[in-house]
């Protein structure tokens, strides 16, 4: 039964492509302002939407709404972010950054989320290479699914990070892993290349919420 529900998810999560651990302490935001039923919190260097989210013991899909951040928007430093019935929740959370995702690619963001690319919306970001074509894993976790021609999107892997979150990785030149592998943070899974007749070199990544793509830039430092 566990490997017929862990088949299931891996499709449903292929088909729409088109944990807790202990941590040293950390400092406390820098900048926090209370208001009326909450507070709000100030954006530092390297934080992003989703870490926040984590500090304070919310949804990212709530704080989102909160603050009418939509899909196509990232938050910036210095930004203040609202904090909604602050004394409901939990104390301000020590946030492992070993559980933050990195980018996948050095490279030049030629395609963002949600925007139209060759006739198709996009549901991830297409990143093109500078220099090095290695591509390394966001965030660390397992390989759950990989086809040598998927759709139009060529050698795709995708890698479940155990908490309901999965980073998907197409248009490869070549593959260093298989199903089953475990792999760590930064650590090289493939070579960027091209897929169908777009010959230009790329990689597209998608970060999904069970099998929903989310904005990666809400992910991303």
């Amino acid at each position: 039964m566990i490997l017929k529900h862990s088949f299931l998810f891996v499709f449903l999560l292929a088909l729409n492509i088109a944990g807790c651990v202990t941590a040293p302490p950390v400092e406390q935001p820098v900048s926090r302002q209370s208001v009326p039923g909450g507070m709000y919190h100030r954006v530092e260097r390297g934080e992003t939407l989703w870490r926040i989210s984590k500090m304070y013991n919310m949804d990212m899909d709530e704080l989102a709404i909160a603050n009418r951040i939509t899909d196509t928007t990232s938050i910036e430093l210095g930004q203040l972010i609202l904090i909604p019935s602050v004394q409901k929740r939990a104390q301000v959370c020590a946030s492992d950054s070993s559980e933050d995702f990195i980018w996948p690619l050095r490279g030049r963001m030629i395609s963002s989320f949600g925007s139209t690319f060759n006739n198709m919306v996009n549901k991830g970001l297409n990143i093109a290479p500078l220099g090095n074509l290695e591509v390394v894993a966001a965030r660390g976790g397992k390989v759950v699914f990989y086809s040598d021609n998927f759709g139009g999107f060529g050698k795709t892997i995708i890698i479940d990070h155990g908490d309901g979150l999965s980073s998907v990785y197409a248009r490869n030149a070549e593959v260093f892993v298989r199903p089953g592998d475990s792999v760590q943070k930064g650590s090289a899974i493939a070579r960027a290349g091209t897929a169908g007749r777009d010959k230009s070199v790329y990689l597209h990544f998608e970060i999904r919420k069970k099998h929903i793509p989310q904005n990666p830039n809400f992910y991303l430092p």
